[in-house]
């Protein structure tokens, strides 16, 4: 009997211990509980008030630039620059050198005309004179184009003009002679250099279209000093003063001619010999011979090499 009593306070014992375990557990599972709501909602509170101020700071930081061209243009350079480096940083190679070497206004620097806007005469002189010095069509255009309208103030025969540039350059706009003569029309540079001051400095020489216009304002005193076409391509080439020009003129008269039949539309050999062709008695009306002065040839063979003589400024400021 008595070991039935003790087996049934033991059972009744542990009953109450597992009870109160559980009650133990249920407790600290529901303050648990309640710490991590408390905690959430705190959390979450806290993020929902950062996220206004972060609104509030942004929208007052977009009200102030906005109100700042300056700020907003900076801003602006900026986020292009973060992203352009984003982007350049996973190019290729050669798409990012492509990228550092690319310049779209280059073309404006290019010396070029479509032969499609040339008129007929024009568009048959630069297509011959493609052909014949094996130069581009475009830039000749340009150099067609640049002859006909220079020429017609200047009053010179635009063919004449370009027959001056294939003598003396073939077309080659950085020639140069022993003496310094320099671009299309090789002109003395160094000489002319007041009339290069007009296009920035003696650099524009190398300039075609610059090198063109000064060449015919050379070419232009040249035969007003001389006081005919002939004579004064002998001014131009330095042998106005010698028995014989090494037959500059007849070259120069022989290509103009071409080129005068090229305009006509008559086909002339890409690779034609001298033209027998006189001088025109009064090519353009030249102003009053202007004083001569000597001018020697060098040594070099060159037709346009020139020696400026130990004469005074006015006399040295005429030559080529």
């Amino acid at each position: 009997m008595a070991n039935s009593l003790w087996a049934s306070r033991s059972r009744e014992v542990t009953l109450r211990s597992s009870a109160a375990a559980r009650e133990i557990v249920s407790a600290c599972a529901r303050s648990a509980g309640v710490f991590l709501r408390d905690v959430g909602n705190g959390m979450l509170e806290v993020s929902h008030n950062t996220l206004a101020l972060l609104g509030f700071v942004l929208a007052a930081s977009v009200l102030f630039i906005g109100t700042r061209a300056d700020l907003r243009h900076e801003v602006e350079a900026r986020a292009y620059d973060w992203l352009q480096a984003r982007q350049l940083a996973r190019a290729e190679p050669s798409t990012l050198l492509a990228e550092e070497l690319s310049e779209p206004d280059a073309v404006s620097r290019a010396t070029a005309w479509d032969p499609k806007d040339l008129n007929r005469q024009q568009a048959a002189v630069a297509n011959w004179l493609s052909r014949r010095y094996r130069v581009a069509p475009e830039p000749v255009s340009r150099l067609v184009k640049e002859a006909w309208e220079v020429g017609d103030k200047a009053h010179l025969d635009p063919t004449l003009i370009l027959a001056v540039m294939a003598v003396e350059s073939s077309f080659n706009p950085f020639a140069q002679s022993a003496v310094g003569a320099q671009g299309l029309m090789q002109v003395m540079t160094k000489v002319h250099n007041d009339k290069y001051e007009a296009f920035g400095g003696n650099h524009a020489a190398f300039d075609p279209v610059t090198n063109l216009r000064v060449g015919v304002q050379v070419l232009k005193e040249c035969i007003a000093r001389a006081g005919s076409l002939e004579a004064g391509l002998r001014f131009y080439v330095g042998a106005a003063n010698l028995p014989e020009d090494g037959g500059y003129a007849a070259k120069v008269l022989s290509e103009q001619q071409s080129l005068r039949l090229v305009a006509s539309g008559k086909n002339v050999p890409l690779r034609s010999g001298l033209i027998s062709v006189a001088a025109p008695a009064n090519p353009t009306t030249a102003p009053a011979a202007l004083p001569t002065a000597p001018e020697v040839k060098t040594d070099s063979g060159s037709p346009s090499a020139l020696v400026q003589p130990p004469a005074d400024a006015q006399r040295i400021a005429l030559l080529r």
